[in-house]
């Protein structure tokens, strides 16, 4: 069928069943259209809600300081059984308190309460990792030590 537009006549080809408007004057139907529908893609939606700074007690950053409040032991999940011992730390930037991992044999010795530590992720975004159920981050302790975070 034809169309005339500001004074052009434009000769259309209708296809059954596309349900999208066509031709020169669509530009802005489609931008708005596909805007609205990008949300409905669940990884366009994680990427653009900001949710990680709602949940995050890192607030998206790649490290956080803190301060050991005191030393806690997590039980390790099935079939493992034992105590892997950790910490308390208070986060400076948003006062958010987190349970911390320390890794190595004899690592929780040289850590104190009131002493400056450092926390990093652990590299699976934000799930778990092995066996110990609170850890989805880690530290870096300001020379040696790596440790795990959580909240609590």
């Amino acid at each position: 069928y034809q169309r005339r537009v500001h004074g052009i006549t434009f000769i259309l080809r209708q296809r059954m069943g596309a349900h999208k408007p066509r031709g020169i004057l669509c530009a802005r139907k489609l931008h708005n259209k596909r805007r609205l529908n990008r949300w409905a893609d669940k990884n366009y939606r994680k990427a653009h809600t900001g949710r990680e700074f709602r949940w995050d007690p890192m607030g998206g950053a790649s490290h956080a300081s803190g301060i050991c409040v005191g030393k806690v032991g997590f039980e390790s999940k099935q079939p493992n059984s034992a105590l892997r011992k950790g910490l308390r730390v208070l986060l400076k930037k948003n006062n958010k308190k987190v349970a911390v991992f320390v890794p190595k044999d004899g690592c929780l010795n040289f850590i104190d309460e009131n002493d400056s530590v450092l926390i990093s992720g652990l590299g699976r975004k934000g799930r778990t990792v092995g066996d110990i159920p609170v850890s989805y981050t880690h530290l870096t302790l300001p020379t040696i030590l790596l440790v795990q975070i959580s909240v609590v």
